[in-house]
């Protein structure tokens, strides 16, 4: 199983309240943990891009 850390971030309620509009049953992301959790695999596989890119 892996080791699962709790994090605390702050976010602005704009975003916040567009990541909950794709949320729920028949959307993209079964709850706002793996709404957080997507984005930022998607962020480091991006950087992870970049850095391979540019050497």
């Amino acid at each position: 199983m892996f080791n699962i850390p709790k994090i605390s971030v702050d976010v602005p309620q704009h975003i916040l309240d567009d990541i909950k509009n794709h949320i729920g049953d028949d959307k993209k992301f079964v709850s706002l943990s793996d709404a957080v959790r997507t984005a930022l695999r998607k962020l480091l596989d991006d950087l992870d891009a970049i850095d391979k890119r540019q050497g």
